[in-house]
């Protein structure tokens, strides 16, 4: 049987034949489907299915998938995501259950993964909130919790090397155009490339490589999931506590990023020696497209 299916917004290449595929494959032949795209999608195309099956409860899940615009080569997405999330959900980290896997795009059109439905909301920092120093704690300790997160040399395989990826830009050995282009970018490409390989040896933890409000949805006071691991990683704490920090201060908020950064020390016991050089780093992605890192909107 065929169910009803109701597209709320434009989803990004998302066939019918697509979701009746994916709601067989959860056990849900014939139900009815409300599919909308869900803002905030960059390097993936994010769809919520919401399952109406008569007489059983309404289940949303979300299908991610990977637009091959930013494949980058040696970096199974898919792959990484549900491994990352797998790994999580076994310690307790409130991200998305995993539930299907497709890595050649069999399933979903392009290489994706489906998870469930995170219920919260993202709070992006206004210049001027009262609660912001609050919720950058809440924010520190909630990635304390995921620095801690427990790895193996057998999961290494699955996830980025931080230490590696997140100095991109100083691979080829050539200082790319869009740093030529800002004011500082010639001066911090040369740090970085003098001195990146001698930071001090610490020891690696997992990281989320992509920590900032965008990716953490709260209820009320408290964060109820963190998404988005397609950057799952593995490396110096600094370098996600870095692009944490440097979100506050590009919304004008230097007292919130003291405020993560001395949580965030006081829940881990850890020193971050490498933290000046890891925020130079973090402050080159901005470079790449500064149009949309300084005007994109935000809501209180």
């Amino acid at each position: 049987m065929e169910g009803d299916f109701r597209l709320t917004t434009a989803t990004s290449g998302l066939s019918k034949k697509t979701i009746m595929a994916v709601l067989d494959a959860l056990g849900h032949a014939g139900a009815s489907c409300g599919v909308e795209s869900l803002p905030g999608s960059y390097s993936n195309f994010t769809q919520m299915l919401r399952i109406e099956a008569e007489g059983a409860e309404t289940r949303n899940i979300i299908l991610r998938r990977y637009n091959p615009e930013y494949d980058e080569e040696g970096h199974d997405k898919p792959v990484s995501e549900f491994h990352a999330l797998r790994l999580l959900r076994e310690h307790g980290i409130p991200a998305p259950p995993p539930l299907l896997l497709d890595r050649d795009g069999s399933l979903l059109g392009l290489p994706g993964i489906v998870t469930e439905f995170m219920p919260g909301s993202q709070i992006e920092p206004p210049t001027e909130a009262p609660h912001w120093g609050q919720m950058a704690a809440t924010n520190a300790r909630m990635l304390a919790r995921i620095h801690q997160t427990p790895f193996s040399e057998a999961d290494k395989p699955f996830l980025m090397n931080d230490d590696v990826e997140v100095a991109w830009f100083i691979k080829e050995g050539v200082i790319p155009d869009y740093m030529r282009e800002d004011a500082d970018g010639e001066m911090i490409w040369r740090l970085i490339n003098d001195h990146w390989h001698q930071r001090q040896l610490t020891t690696p933890c997992f990281q989320h490589t992509d920590y900032w409000s965008g990716n953490i949805l709260w209820l009320g006071d408290e964060i109820s999931a963190v998404v988005d691991w397609e950057e799952a990683g593995y490396g110096d704490a600094a370098c996600d506590v870095a692009y944490a920090r440097m979100e506050y201060f590009l919304e004008g908020l230097p007292e919130a990023a003291d405020t993560f950064s001395q949580v965030y020390q006081a829940e881990t016991g850890w020193e971050l020696p490498n933290l000046p050089i890891s925020e130079l780093a973090a402050s080159v992605r901005p470079m790449t497209d500064p149009a949309s890192w300084f005007t994109r909107p935000y809501k209180a």
